[in-house]
């Protein structure tokens, strides 16, 4: 159940960002939305969210082992690379637009497993479809990460080699 309730709480919230940030803003309407959420509501998701991937990361742990230790330190570390790179990688995703609507749409995806997988495990397994989300999300990546580099080449200035030094004029 927590993984469905979870699923569906990602899918719904990630959805909302997404509208979110596209959404155009429409002037005709007065009423004016502050944007500010209250400490309970943000520590809530925040809680809701880590409870899901946690639960999903020891379950996806004790598929592949069964040794408790070496699960608790795979989790442990994965979660102090987490919190180490959490603010590199939210600088990176608010300068590259494009990213963070690919990172919603991530979740939307882990979401849509989340839920597939609450409502019939077996059968997720079976089918595999954590590894065709999986291809299809680092194939985005890739794909996303080539558009970023050839905008930064295209917008990057001309650099000359070789040229004389020309004498200055007194």
């Amino acid at each position: 159940i927590i993984l469905l309730l979870g699923g569906l709480f990602l899918i719904g919230k990630s959805t909302y960002e997404i509208h979110e940030k596209l959404d155009v803003e429409d002037h005709s309407q007065h009423t004016v939305s502050t944007g500010v959420a209250t400490l309970g509501a943000v520590l809530t998701q925040v809680i809701l969210v880590d409870v899901v991937f946690s639960l999903d990361s020891v379950i996806t742990a004790v598929g592949i082992t069964e040794h408790t230790s070496i699960i608790i330190v795979a989790i442990l570390v994965s979660a102090a690379i987490m919190v180490f790179f959490a603010n590199s990688i939210a600088d990176f995703i608010e300068k590259h637009p494009s990213l963070k609507i690919l990172a919603l749409s991530f979740l939307i995806l882990i979401g849509s497993i989340l839920v597939v997988e609450g409502w019939a495990h077996e059968q997720a397994e079976e089918l595999h479809l954590k590894n065709y989300v999986y291809f299809a999300m680092a194939f985005s990546v890739v794909v996303d990460m080539l558009q970023l580099r050839l905008k930064a080449k295209e917008q990057a200035p001309v650099q000359l080699h070789n040229q004389p030094k020309l004498p200055e004029s007194s």
